[in-house]
């Protein structure tokens, strides 16, 4: 997959001089839409191209249902020879449009592009939500970007999408405007689990409420969160599970519920059994909330390591303790309820690193 719009002003640097000198001879951008701002962004096709088969959105998450659009644009790229290109966009629209009901994000860019990636997409145009962007209508984001810039043939939308301002971009007008500008249009319609419709709202929802097992059947994966390994207060040596204290610096990044997991602790490519403490630390005054990851099978340094943390299973709340002693009891019978719904030995299906997931 190549990810394009990144770079000085979007661009990569090797680039930036050619798409310069295609802009002074472009249009003169309408009042208020910097030259440097959205059409930059977004480096042209290979003029040799036939054309893209193109979706557009926020991706967060990266789920099952948006999984189901990008295979279908997938299967139209193959069978017309054309591209298959997203447009999606960061930071998340409603930071623009209404910051103060602005979500906490699932995927990172950069764990978006690797998501991406293993999808099987060609093309990623990633561009910056800004107030100019938020303006454009829909018919001026697809002449001057989907179809100006990209070559644009076949869109491939969600049943229930919207995209310009107000949300205008819908499948119907969408259809009218293909008519009129030529190029196809098609809708994939809704994706359950169960009798669920999956959204990235619901997965938010779920993650908030501690179900990451609901949120990983919808996802197609466990929900991960990663941070390097910082120095902590050694309190977890002193009692006998030794932690690993992780830094999650991305403050976009929707953390879930506060409570002990069962987890995956990905170190080296290597995935590891292990509890996670999310939240505060009462038992203990004077110490601040903290995200603690006890691997519990290894031994050894991971100061400075950068460790991924797949979520498998909420096993309780945090609570305080009468003392160190009722603590420790109460982490050795975490660990082996925590070894057991790893192993897949609880037959609750409550395991969202488990096979049912995937």
């Amino acid at each position: 997959m190549e990810c394009r719009g990144h770079g000085r002003d979007g661009i990569p640097r090797r680039t930036a001089r050619r798409h310069r000198r295609e802009h002074r001879r472009a249009a003169p951008a309408e009042k208020g839409v910097r030259l440097t701002g959205v059409p930059r962004s977004v480096p042209p096709l290979p003029l040799q191209d036939r054309g893209a088969v193109v979706t557009i959105g926020t991706f967060d998450g990266v789920h099952r249902g948006h999984r189901a659009v990008l295979d279908e644009i997938a299967r139209r790229a193959q069978r017309t020879g054309r591209r298959s290109v997203l447009v999606t966009f960061h930071p998340h629209p409603l930071h623009i449009v209404r910051p103060e009901i602005a979500p906490r994000l699932l995927t990172s860019p950069a764990e978006k592009k690797e998501f991406l990636a293993e999808s099987g997409l060609q093309y990623a145009v990633f561009l910056a939500f800004t107030p100019d962007l938020q303006q454009y209508s829909a018919r001026r984001f697809v002449e001057d970007i989907l179809i100006a810039r990209l070559g644009m043939k076949e869109l491939v939308i969600g049943y229930d999408h919207g995209f310009g301002r107000g949300r205008e971009g819908n499948v119907d007008t969408m259809q009218e405007l293909g008519q009129e500008l030529g190029f196809e249009v098609d809708a994939v319609g809704e994706v359950r689990v169960g009798d669920e419709p999956i959204s990235s709202s619901a997965i938010r929802e779920a993650l908030e409420r501690g179900d990451v097992v609901s949120a990983a059947h919808a996802l197609g994966r466990p929900y991960s969160v990663q941070g390097p390994v910082v120095q902590g207060m050694h309190r977890g040596q002193k009692l006998g599970f030794p932690t690993a204290n992780l830094s999650i610096g991305d403050p976009e990044k929707l953390v879930p519920l506060e409570g002990i997991y069962a987890v995956h602790g990905v170190v080296d490519g290597q995935h590891l059994p292990g509890l996670l403490h999310l939240g505060p630390r009462p038992t203990f005054s004077g110490f601040p909330p903290s995200v603690e990851l006890h691997l519990l099978d290894w031994k050894g340094d991971l100061y400075g390591r950068v460790i991924r943390v797949d979520f498998c299973a909420r096993l309780r709340e945090v609570r305080p303790f009468s003392s160190p002693e009722e603590l420790i009891d109460q982490m050795h019978r975490d660990a082996e309820l925590g070894r057991r719904i790893l192993a897949g030995d609880t037959g609750d299906g409550a395991n969202a690193c488990g096979e049912a997931t995937k």
